[in-house]
Formats: C-alpha cells, structure tokens, sequence
C-alpha cells in the first residue's frame, strides 16, 4: 500500500487584478485542496500571503515563513501552489527556500503548470522560469515607476483616490480641501508661534473638539513635502499651505525632539547644546537646593542627556547660558555680517566664474598640445579649481541675504522684547534664530553658536 503523503497547501494573493482573474484566496484553496483529496494527499496545514508581491522579501510574506517552520519540523512531505509565481519571482529567496526543504525532505509542486521540484530536470527548468520572471518584474516595474514620475511632473496624483489631510481629489490633482484648510492654516500659525509640534496639537484638540484631526494628522503637517506644494522633483506639485523655506525651517528645528511633562514651563534651551564628549544634545533639569532660612530654593540646569552612558561633562545654569546669548549675539552677528561684506567688496577685484573656466579651458588646450608639463598642468588646475570654488562659495552659498532673518530677529530693542517673554516664546525665539549652542572641551566654556541661516 502507498504511503499517504502529508501535505501543506500555500496560496497567495498580491493585486485586485489577481482577484479578478480568478487567483483570490478562496478559489486557490479550493482548487488546490480538490488536488490533494484526488490525489491521495494527507492535508497538515493551510498558509496565506495576502496583499504581498512574490517579489518583496521573504521576511515580510508572514504565511511563508510560518510555513518553513513548521518544513524545519518535518511536519510536511510536499507543499502545493497553484503556479510558480504564486510561490516565487526572486531566484534569491527561492534557493535559500529551496535548501530549506531539501534539508528536511520537503518537496513542491504546482498544480496548474508543470513543474515538480521533485527531479533534477524539474529544477532546471523551474531556475528559467524564475529567470524569465524576476526579469518581467524587473520591465514592470520599471514601466510603472516611469508612469508615476510622469504623473508627479504634471501635478497628477499618484496614490489612487486618497488624499492627505487637508487636501481632496479633483480631476486626478490635489486642490485644497475648504472645508478644513482653516484648521491646517490655524495649525501651522501656531506652531510658527511656539515651534511646538505638542503645543500645536493640544492647541488644535482644544480649539476644535471633535473636528479636530487626530494626532497623527496634525505631526504629518510638519513632515510631509505635499503641504509645501512640492512632490520630490515637482516643485509645484499643488497649492500648498506653507513656503519651501518654512517647511525647511520646521525640518530643521523638528530633527531634535523634546519632551515637556507639562509639569513645568519648558526649558529654554534644550536640544541647541550640542555635547562635545559624545555629539548628544543637552537636557535641562530642575535642582533643589536649601536655604540658611529653612526655605528651598529650585534653579534650572543643563547637562548632557545621553542617559545610556553618562561621563563626566560640563553643567551649566539656564541663567548663566540665557547670559551668555544675550551678551554675545548681537556682536556676533556683526562680525559675521562685515565679514561678509569685507569679503564680498574684495571679491569685486577677483576674476568671475566665466573666466576661471575659461583660463580651465584654455589650461587643458595647452595641456593636450603638449606644450606644458603635467606638473605644472596639476598645479595650475589646483589653484584655478580653488579660486572656483572660493567664488561658487562665496556668491552662491553664504551671503548677507542668507541672514536675512537672522538679522531681522535681532534688530532694534530685541533684548528688551525678549525678557518680556514668558519660557515657552523665549524657547521658540532660540530655536527659530539659533542651530546650536558649542561648548569647548577643554576649558569646558561656552566657546560660541551657530546661527539658523538659509543658503542663497
């Protein structure tokens, strides 16, 4: 009598084209259950990958990898797909698949094409046809991503019928949404008040009740490029609700978190302190110290907040850091600004772009005819490359308008404004104005700060 052979069945399901044309969960685990029973198969077990591409990697199709498991069992004696490609079109993951069940004994087959697993010609030709596969994944693949690209250069919408909040679907485009652009408006009018992510989502829960959108919502105001009109290379994407620059300016303040209890007014000036030990920002702290009257007295403090693995840095008072800003900012500020403009006045006497590359050009004419040494060719093309680069720097990167805002911060009676300012606004001002705060390691001062400025 025939040993009965145990069997394991594996269907899969990647696309609603797939559905369409009969490939759905349910019509595979019919037909390939009807085989087993007509064949004489023991069925052990049933897996599914539903929504997964064959083409993903093999840790993300969750059915098959519980089925290997349960192979490195020795549960199984034949697994049953209905087609190859509902098994595998990456030739990688099916060899290391493949050893797997070679290991334990473990066969494979399909029930709508000829292909057995079983015998060497079988291997032969399943290795072609997954060649031939990945390949036409590969073409497909391609030809979607150039559709896509094409939608995104004329404002098209590439991800079906959903929008993100604050924008509907017209005509295929993202046009903004009336009915709630006022809340994505009054959201980002109050974090450019704050610089506050929190705030302005407690601010939005409070002020709008049911309607206001759930915090996920709001956090991906400040994420994603959509809002600022833009969609990787298509700068005009749709309508947006911010500026380029704003969104680089909330990119740039969000790449440090900071959390607030609630408890207590914010600390001014935690994430601008850079550790020169170990790279970590600085935290602030509450310290408690005792009076000779029997009172307690409670001062604010900085140290570094790599908690994993604490070192010997150095601490400073808020009060002692807020004295330092506001003593060195504006004298800063002026030193860079005639430093620019000492530099910009020089540079009128130097050659321009065009004539540097022209004596480049005329350098490598001289070069090809043989008519100078390389030595000399390698100097002269170090030294003109230099003064290129000295001028695409100087024209194109930093400039006085860089710190236009900047130096709009810190005009007039700022000083006074500023001390008017309750914790929370004095936080926003630092962050809005200033990258970060530098420590020196060896005096274990406060050596100096870098402004927030914007390349021109």
């Amino acid at each position: 009598m025939k040993k009965l052979q145990r069997c394991a069945i594996y269907i899969r399901v990647s696309t609603e084209e797939q559905h369409l044309n009969g490939l759905s969960l349910p019509a595979q685990k019919k037909a390939l259950t009807d085989y087993a029973e007509t064949h004489g198969y023991t069925i052990s077990g049933y897996y599914a990958d539903e929504g997964i591409s064959a083409r993903k990697p093999m840790k993300n199709r969750k059915g098959l990898m519980q089925l290997l498991e349960d192979v490195k069992k020795n549960k199984f004696d034949m697994i049953l797909v209905t087609k190859l490609d509902r098994w595998f079109r990456n030739i990688k993951d099916y060899n290391i698949t493949e050893e797997i069940l070679q290991a334990h004994n473990c066969h494979w087959k399909t029930i709508f094409e000829n292909y057995d697993s079983s015998t060497a010609n079988g291997q032969m030709v399943i290795n072609i046809m997954l060649s031939v596969n990945q390949a036409e994944c590969d073409r497909t693949s391609e030809r979607i991503k150039a559709v896509l690209d094409y939608k995104r250069s004329i404002g098209e919408v590439t991800s079906g019928m959903c929008a993100c909040y604050g924008y509907v679907v017209e005509n295929n485009r993202l046009v903004k949404d009336s009915t709630v652009s006022h809340i994505v408006e009054d959201a980002y009018a109050h974090y450019f008040s704050c610089y506050s992510i929190r705030s302005t989502v407690k601010y939005i829960e409070e002020k709008y009740g049911i309607e206001a959108p759930s915090y996920n919502k709001i956090d991906r105001l400040f994420k994603n490029e959509t809002y600022a009109g833009i969609d990787k290379d298509n700068m005009n994407y749709c309508e947006p609700y911010i500026t380029l620059e704003q969104f680089h300016k909330i990119k740039t303040i969000t790449t440090t978190k900071i959390y607030d209890s609630g408890k207590y007014e914010p600390y001014i000036f935690s994430s601008l302190i850079k550790c020169p030990w170990c790279g970590n920002n600085y935290t602030g702290y509450r310290k408690k110290q005792k009076l000779k009257n029997g009172g307690e007295s409670i001062y604010i403090k900085y140290r570094c907040g790599n908690k994993f693995n604490r070192h010997s840095c150095a601490h400073f008072t808020e009060h002692k850091i807020e004295e330092y800003m506001l003593t060195h900012v504006s004298s800063r500020l002026d030193e860079l600004i005639t430093g620019l403009e000492f530099k910009k006045e020089n540079f009128k006497h130097q050659k321009n772009a065009d004539a540097i590359r022209k004596e480049l050009d005329r350098l490598n004419l001289l070069f090809q005819k043989g008519r100078i040494s390389e030595k000399y060719y390698d100097e002269q093309y170090e030294i003109l490359e230099k003064k290129l680069n000295e001028y695409n720097f100087n024209n194109k990167c930093i400039s006085i308008e860089s710190y236009k805002d900047v130096i709009s911060a810190f005009s007039g009676n700022w000083q006074e404004l500023y001390l008017k300012l309750d914790n929370a606004h004095k936080q926003a001002f630092w962050k809005s104005t200033i990258k970060d705060i530098l420590i020196d390691k060896e005096t274990r001062q406060i050596k100096g700060f870098n402004f927030i400025i914007k390349l021109v």
